[in-house]
C-alpha cells in the first residue's frame, strides 16, 4: 500500500504533485472521448500519465500522486506502488487543489495535471526556482488556462484561493491570479494540455 504524501518525507522538501484519475472509460477525459471514443481517451490518459510519472521521478523533489476517486485511487494498481498518494477529495478543481496546498507539510509545492505531454524535469526545475522569489507560480496554457500552479507556502494561504474561477474557460488563469491578491506571482513556461481530439492532432504537427 502506498504511503501518504503528508508523512512520507521531511518538511520543507520541495514536492511535485501529479493529479491523476483512474483511467476508466467514461470517467476520464470526457471531452477527448467525444472525438476518439471513451475507451480511446481512457487508454490515452493511462499511457500519458504513466509516462509522465516515470519522467517526473527526480531526486530534487518528492513526487506524490493526488488520486481520484479517493478510495479506488488510494488502492489502485494502475499507478506505481512505491509513490506516496493522497486523495483529491470532493469539489471542483479549485477546491481540490486548495486542499492539496493546505494539507501537505511546509515547503514549496507544485501541482501539475496528468494530461500535459510536454512537461520535462527542466520545466519543473524552472517553476521551483521561480518560487525562490515569488509566493506563487503559474504555467500558462495557450487557451487562457494553466498546466501548473505552485506555492511557496511561507505565508498563510489566502482563504480566497481559487474562488470565483471560471474553470475550462479563457479566464481561468486570470481569475486564479485574482483570487490571491497581495501575493507575488510569477509566470513560467507556456505548455498545452490535451482536452480534445483537435489538441491531439495539434501535438502531432
Amino acid at each position: 500500500m502506498p504511503g501518504s504524501c503528508v508523512t512520507i518525507s521531511p518538511e520543507f522538501r520541495p514536492r511535485l504533485v501529479l493529479m491523476v484519475k483512474e483511467p476508466r472509460p467514461g470517467r476520464v477525459k470526457t471531452r477527448l472521448a467525444k472525438g476518439i471514443g471513451m475507451v480511446g481517451s481512457a487508454s490515452w490518459f493511462r499511457h500519458q500519465a504513466r509516462r509522465l510519472i516515470r519522467e517526473m521521478q527526480d531526486p530534487r523533489w518528492e513526487l506524490c500522486l493526488a488520486v481520484s476517486p479517493d478510495r479506488d485511487g488510494l488502492s489502485s494498481r494502475v499507478w506505481p506502488a512505491h509513490l506516496p498518494r493522497l486523495p483529491q477529495g470532493l469539489g471542483d478543481l479549485g477546491a481540490r487543489m486548495a486542499r492539496i496546498f493546505r494539507s501537505l507539510p511546509p515547503g514549496p509545492v507544485l501541482i501539475v495535471g496528468g494530461d500535459i505531454p510536454g512537461v520535462t524535469p527542466a520545466h519543473i526545475t524552472r517553476a521551483f526556482a521561480a518560487l525562490g522569489r515569488h509566493d506563487a507560480v503559474f504555467g500558462p496554457a495557450p487557451d487562457g488556462g494553466y498546466w501548473l500552479v505552485g506555492m511557496k507556502r511561507t505565508r498563510a494561504i489566502p482563504a480566497t484561493l481559487f474562488q470565483e474561477v471560471r474553470w475550462s474557460s479563457e479566464h481561468a488563469l486570470a481569475d486564479s491570479i485574482a483570487s490571491i491578491p497581495g501575493l507575488r506571482v510569477a509566470l513560467t513556461d507556456t505548455l498545452s494540455d490535451v482536452d480534445t481530439a483537435e489538441d491531439l492532432v495539434a501535438l502531432s504537427k
